[in-house]
């Protein structure tokens, strides 16, 4: 099943966090945001500031849907967004979902 059919679940404290490999993986369905130690992340470009917070607030949107949110950077016309599981220390695939969903937004 597609990462953006999937919803978010709750991850329980003690989960392990994704190894590199499964991480790997799993960023194959979203080229477009790049792997850090226990993050994925992307930046996106606008038009101009209006564009860029509508996006950002249609990212709210698929956050509180998915009750998984983002830490979010906002420099006029770029969004910097970087997701983890912060409850376990690493990546979960809600990370993964969250990150689809949010690339479905820009299609």
């Amino acid at each position: 099943m597609k990462l953006t059919e999937q919803l978010a679940r709750p991850i329980s404290k003690g989960t392990v966090p994704l190894q590199r490999n499964e991480a790997a993986e799993l960023l194959r369905e979203i080229p477009q945001w790049s792997i850090g130690d226990r993050t994925i992340g992307r930046e996106f470009r606008f038009k101009d500031f209006r564009q860029a917070m509508d996006f950002v607030n249609s990212v709210a949107a698929i956050a509180n849907e998915q009750d998984h949110h983002p830490d979010m950077f906002i420099s006029y016309n770029k969004v910097q967004l970087t997701l983890s599981t912060h409850k376990i220390g690493g990546l979960s695939l809600n990370d993964f979902i969250c990150a689809a969903r949010v690339d479905a937004l820009t299609r």
